[in-house]
């Protein structure tokens, strides 16, 4: 939005504007409202009670709470909810005390809220994918699409 623009919405009664300056790509790909009738986007269908772990803990912890989860398969983060891994159901299964980052596959593909699901239920079946991570811009873990939920929507 231009400053001149911004003011115009101040004195209009606005209290709050702000000049967003990463632009409208960059406001959609952290999920944040929009208005339109395009279709739902991942960032409204995605699941953000996946189960997640940090690298300094053992598999043998992980396991337990993604089994009580009922997922089966678990993101790894930073302190900072940075998605470093992903912990798929081979690793999953493995019998270890090993540490996470031990075990994790690194640098996992991730998608952005502002995509279509649509596209994205495309790409799953193409891909014979049942999970993607969906991450904000900057690297933080925003939550899980599951095709199961996306078919559901089709």
């Amino acid at each position: 939005m231009s400053p001149r623009a911004a003011w115009r919405l101040e004195a209009l009664g606005f209290n709050e504007v702000y000049d967003y300056v990463a632009g409208k790509a960059d406001w959609l790909a952290f999920a944040l409202p929009r208005d339109g009738t395009a279709g739902p986007t991942v960032g409204e269908v995605a699941r953000q009670d996946a189960p997640t772990a940090s690298l300094g803990e053992r598999l043998s912890v992980v396991q337990e709470r993604v089994q009580a989860s009922g997922w089966d398969t678990c993101v790894v983060i930073s302190e900072e909810r940075v998605v470093l891994g992903r912990l798929g159901r081979t690793a999953l299964r493995a019998s270890s005390e090993k540490l996470i980052e031990e075990l994790m596959a690194e640098g996992p593909s991730t998608i952005r809220p502002s995509m279509r699901v649509e596209a994205e239920l495309k790409r799953m079946i193409e891909r014979n994918l049942t999970a993607v991570v969906v991450t904000t811009p900057d690297g933080r873990l925003f939550g899980v699409l599951r095709r199961e939920d996306v078919e559901r929507l089709a």
